[in-house]
């Protein structure tokens, strides 16, 4: 597994099992309960980390936590996973923040770091960012580390915005 590189605030580190309180506070705020309401006790949180462990195994990535380079606070994950889009599976940039550190553009910040790694590390022609239609918060930063949007449905049937960058797109700085 290659880690996307630092940032001059943020670092991307591998979850580990005793992140379970952490990854319990990212998800246990009002607007991350509408979103993840499944994250709900120890038991989803130690799943969320074991998800992301297995997928480091399996793909080389998955989410990692990210923390503020100087105080090595935890300030949410980012990460690539891979996602169903319309019957094929898209590499996709998904990022969650702790309450307390949404809107300093951490999120867009981390997310351009691994869509980036995404293109340059891992070869991939395409990074998408899957959110859904009520998350403004969440479309706005999908809306700048991706060129391209438009909505689809699901193979849940729900419509979900997609947001999208194809290496081809020459999209690689923001």
């Amino acid at each position: 597994m290659i880690l996307p590189p630092d940032t001059e605030r943020i670092r991307f580190r591998p979850y580990q099992r005793e992140d379970v309180a952490l990854v319990l506070e990212m998800f246990s705020d009002p607007d991350a309960r509408r979103f993840y309401p499944s994250i709900d006790g120890p038991h989803a949180a130690e799943t969320w980390i074991a998800w992301s462990r297995d997928l480091y195994d399996t793909t080389g990535f998955g989410m990692w936590a990210i923390e503020h380079v100087e105080t090595g606070e935890f300030l949410g994950d980012c990460g690539l996973t891979l996602q169903p889009v319309e019957g094929e599976s898209m590499l996709e940039v998904g990022y969650h923040l702790t309450q307390s550190h949404r809107g300093r553009g951490y999120a867009t910040e981390a997310g351009i770091v691994c869509r980036n790694h995404a293109f340059e590390a891992l070869g991939s022609s395409e990074v998408c960012s899957v959110v859904d239609p009520l998350n403004e918060a969440s479309r706005a930063v999908a809306s700048r580390i991706h060129a391209q949007s438009r909505t689809f449905t699901n193979h849940e049937g729900r419509e979900m915005c997609l947001y999208w960058t194809s290496r081809r797109s020459g999209l690689t700085e923001r």
